[in-house]
């Protein structure tokens, strides 16, 4: 039975989230649907059921044994004590979404590398999505994580990315200035909207052709989804963006170039990676 205090109002699947840590959301609200959490004495199947404070939880699952994360190899730009910095491949997750994913991540592979850090995040600094390519840098200690997350948050990091675009855009170079909000009919999506959080990005068109645009993106914030967001608010979702009005292709044609920032034992550092071949394919004749 439920064993903690239940928050006016709260959503099922937040609960199960906060009586198990290691579960990922994802994971709670799969249980539920599949009738493992108990309400009192009943399955209830939906995850935003709101509870009361008299309400009885039960969570019925069987902990498995987990199965072996495979080992993986990824490309490492630099390395030095305090970090690494690797070339993160298309397909690969930054951090594991919770228990019963055994699946590798950036985080998984970073592992053999920290000391005095653990768990699903420990040492990631910032994060990629799945389906972004490019530049990441992890760190291997507490101190250094604290040093480098700080100026993420005080937007000390300069950061390029490449992208390909649906058309072409209406001026060849500009700034795009547009605040980001979570869209609630679709919470696992982001929009353009009045109450949202600032949110700006440079762009400069590199070519055009074939129906198709290459863009060098700067954001000088960092808010999810941020250029997938700005671009499909402006008619150019990024090619392979089906997630945000984008048409369906091998990948999601956005690639983390490069990443300015300052290390941990204060040298000043850009790291930069080709732009991948599959992007100027798109380009020739």
């Amino acid at each position: 039975m439920s064993n903690l205090e239940i928050s006016r109002a709260e959503r099922l699947d937040i609960y199960v989230i906060k009586q198990y840590p290691n579960f990922s959301r994802s994971f709670a609200v799969r249980l539920i649907e599949e009738g493992k959490v108990i309400v009192n004495g009943e399955p209830q199947l939906k995850a935003g059921y709101k509870l009361r404070k008299d309400d009885q939880i039960l969570v019925n699952y069987v902990e498995a044994e987990q199965e072996p994360i495979p080992e993986i190899e990824l490309e490492v730009l630099y390395e030095d004590e305090d970090c690494v910095v690797i070339n993160k491949p298309v397909g690969l997750l930054t951090h594991s979404k919770g228990l019963f994913n055994p699946e590798p991540t950036v985080s998984t592979w970073l592992r053999s590398r920290m000391s005095a850090m653990s768990g699903d995040r420990a040492g990631i600094v910032h994060r990629l999505d799945r389906a972004t390519s490019g530049v990441m840098i992890c760190a291997k200690k507490p101190e250094a994580l604290g040093q480098l997350q700080k100026q993420f948050s005080l937007r000390k990091v300069k950061k390029s990315y490449i992208a390909v675009i649906e058309g072409e855009m209406a001026e060849p170079e500009a700034i795009i200035d547009m605040p980001i909000e979570r869209n609630p009919k679709k919470p696992q999506t982001f929009r353009v909207g009045s109450n949202g959080k600032s949110a700006v990005t440079a762009y400069k068109t590199i070519k055009t052709g074939n129906g198709l645009s290459m863009l060098e993106l700067k954001p000088t914030t960092g808010r999810t989804h941020q250029l997938r967001v700005h671009l499909e608010n402006l008619g150019h979702p990024i090619y392979g963006d089906t997630f945000y009005a984008g048409k369906a292709a091998d990948r999601l044609y956005l690639h983390a170039k490069s990443l300015e920032i300052t290390l941990p034992n204060r040298q000043r550092k850009t790291f930069t990676v080709p732009t991948p071949e599959e992007f100027e394919k798109l380009f020739d004749d």
